[in-house]
């Protein structure tokens, strides 16, 4: 049996609200690739997206107006405290984007969503199994790393919006270059070893130590592109950096 893991960020899934153009055609090609391919399934792990960056800005924005008094009784103490409370934010939202996922896959994914990575079932009935937000301290690229560990998948898919990871952020640095391969030391050296709820980068820290331990291999590509993504599913030719 041939898994692959997609870690289908939540800008794609619902930038500011859910993107039904893209689920359409995304479920589509990955149904076809499924039924295509009788030794094949899928795990689909869901990002939060822009309702999880605006739940949690609406969050930051009270905890800053809060009072004395209210600060006095533990509704707000300090920016751990405003982190782990933006983490549970961000996986709500992943988890309602899980569950639209999960219902455009229809009978091909017949388990409940898995949100609690260590608790998948030990082999799933359908064709797709989609699993959202675990617990804070890192994002859904790290459930997606240890559910490829727990079904024994050598890849990653991260799926987001920027087809290549560049060198420096290119809306700040003009010189910044796409790159096609990185290696786990050097990428690790680009992403830090924190996590921050909301933090934009190619793939989390978190999940980057996880993954590099275990010697898994992550593709990042930009997931709108639907033909480019079902190459990265046949094994041909694609468009994206693959670090490893």
């Amino acid at each position: 049996m041939i898994t692959k893991v997609l870690s289908v960020g939540g800008s794609i899934i619902a930038p500011d609200k859910p993107d039904g153009m893209f689920l359409s055609e995304f479920s589509k090609m990955a149904s076809d690739w499924l039924l295509g391919n009788s030794e094949t399934r899928l795990i689909l792990v869901a990002g939060g997206g822009g309702p999880a960056r605006a739940y949690q800005n609406a969050y930051k924005d009270v905890a800053k107006r809060f009072d004395g008094e209210q600060k006095k009784n533990c509704l707000y103490k300090d920016d751990d405290e405003t982190n782990y409370y933006c983490d549970w934010i961000g996986i709500m939202a992943t988890r309602l984007n899980a569950q639209l996922l999960k219902t455009c896959f229809g009978p091909l994914c017949k388990n409940d969503i898995v949100t609690d990575p260590t608790k998948a079932p030990d082999t799933f009935e359908g064709k797709v199994l989609v699993a959202a937000g675990w617990k804070p301290g890192f994002s859904t690229d790290n459930d997606a790393v240890l559910l490829a560990e727990k079904y024994h998948a050598d890849t990653v898919v991260n799926l987001s919006n920027i087809e290549k990871v560049f060198t420096d952020d290119p809306r700040k640095n003009p010189d910044a270059k796409p790159l096609d391969t990185i290696s786990w030391a050097d990428f690790r050296k680009m992403v830090g070893d924190e996590w921050v709820p909301g933090k934009n980068c190619p793939f989390d820290p978190i999940a980057s130590k996880k993954a590099s331990e275990l010697g898994l291999t992550v593709i990042c590509a930009g997931g709108k592109n639907i033909s480019n993504i079902r190459s990265i599913l046949d094994g041909r030719d694609y468009i994206g950096t693959t670090i490893k």
